[in-house]
């Protein structure tokens, strides 16, 4: 990651508070997925997609084999989102569980 001064960073923090609201804006998955595709390069996209289907397929009580199998993801990647899953912000476990609750 880039080395910031104290200015840099108090606007980053800005950007990044306007970037969180400019999600809250989009109303359906296709717009979403318009700003995603301007927004990260297409490896970024591949990435972030690998670690949703990977978080996905946890919840599932999937092998950490069995996913990597599925998903071409290495078991390195596979830990990492489980970690985060058990220890990070909680962001994988909400939206996991607001995306079934929309199933039902």
């Amino acid at each position: 990651m880039k080395q910031h001064n104290e200015q840099q960073k108090k606007a980053l923090k800005s950007a990044a508070e306007s970037l969180y609201k400019a999600f809250l804006t989009l109303e359906k998955p296709g717009e979403v997925r318009q700003f995603l595709l301007d927004l990260c390069t297409p490896s970024e996209m591949e990435a972030m997609v690998d670690r949703w289907w990977t978080a996905s397929l946890l919840k599932e009580g999937r092998s950490y084999r069995e996913i990597s199998e599925i998903t071409g993801v290495s078991v390195t990647t596979i830990g990492r989102v489980a970690r985060y899953m058990n220890m990070g912000e909680g962001g994988y476990r909400l939206a996991l569980r607001r995306e079934e609750a929309a199933k039902s």
